[in-house]
């Protein structure tokens, strides 16, 4: 069997795709109805009404004034319905309903950034709810961009230094295509993610993260093991370093490194913490040899890691992403 050939136009599958793509229908139908008829009437009334002889005059012909009327009427009538149409679709996309819950994008060279409100956060991907609106505050750390995403019909430019915002109600659950819309650089091409429409309960189970359910004091526990945090502050022979512990207030910890000579090295520099997404897309981070005092008091170096988005909302490693 020959493969189909694929589809004229993305799925529909937001609130107002299908009125964007009828109003989208409406704009093609008029402009190649007026299309043929104008490049039709033309080419019959030249061979009807052409000179046959050098001594042929034409004859002066006045139209009626209903067709005069009728040819400026129509057109402008047919002009406040599309205009119509389309300022109240306009102002349908670009109002969000204010329930909608808020997500925030950035573009970046050559990625998207994308952040909850919880503080979950993810790279080129967007999880998000079926039948909940979804307001989107979209900006630029580098240059213009434009988040497009064309099943949901919706496309908003990324600016450096502002904000702009947009909104979508997903209809059905499935993945779908996230572009730059906006020629970017060498890498515009891959500049690319996908959406996540979710079941509601499969939203809130993602959103709520791997340790959903469990005592806060056992999810401490859990990323205190995963992030190796006991390495320097396990409190027993093996620790590495003299890092404050969990038995150690932190008001004792300053009073006995206040007299030691390492307080008076404030003024170090402080090298620039870097956070890239790896291909796995997860949040690698690798600063580079960050000082070790902070305002005269030492400060926890930052570590080799590799976090989920989302895992860690309170990891420092993390945080700062966007």
């Amino acid at each position: 069997m020959g493969q189909s050939l694929p589809p004229l136009l993305p799925p529909q599958a937001s609130t107002v795709a299908v009125e964007v793509d009828a109003l989208y229908a409406l704009l093609v139908s008029i402009t190649a109805f007026f299309t043929i008829l104008v490049v039709g009437l033309f080419l019959y009334f030249g061979l009807k009404y052409r000179r046959k002889s050098e001594s042929e005059r034409p004859i002066q012909v006045h139209p009626p004034a209903w067709l005069e009327i009728a040819w400026s009427v129509v057109p402008l009538l047919i002009c406040v319905v599309l205009f119509t149409w389309g300022v109240r679709l306009y102002f349908t996309i670009y109002t969000p309903p204010k329930d909608a819950i808020t997500v925030h994008v950035v573009g970046k060279r050559w990625m998207w950034k994308i952040q909850h409100m919880s503080g979950a956060r993810e790279i080129n991907e967007l999880h998000v709810p079926v039948n909940t609106p979804v307001r989107m505050l979209i900006t630029s750390e580098d240059v213009i961009h434009a988040f497009s995403l064309p099943a949901f019909r919706v496309k908003r430019d990324a600016i450096p230094g502002t904000m702009t915002d947009t909104w979508f109600n997903a209809t059905k659950v499935g993945e779908y295509h996230i572009f730059c819309a906006e020629y970017c650089g060498t890498k515009h091409s891959g500049m690319i993610g996908t959406v996540y429409v979710m079941e509601k309960d499969a939203y809130q189970k993602w959103l709520a993260g791997p340790n959903a359910g469990l005592p806060p004091a056992v999810q401490g526990e859990k990323l205190f093991t995963e992030l190796n945090c006991i390495s320097c502050h396990r409190n027993g022979p093996t620790q590495r370093g003299t890092w404050p512990t969990l038995r150690q207030p932190w008001r004792a910890y300053q009073a006995a490194v206040s007299s030691d000579s390492v307080s008076s090295t404030a003024s170090v520099r402080f090298a620039s913490r870097s956070a890239r997404s790896s291909p796995t897309q997860k949040i690698t981070c690798n600063p580079a040899a960050r000082a070790a005092f902070a305002n005269g008091w030492p400060r926890m170096p930052f570590s080799q890691c590799s976090i989920s988005p989302g895992s860690c909302k309170s990891c420092p490693n993390t945080s700062g992403i966007m």
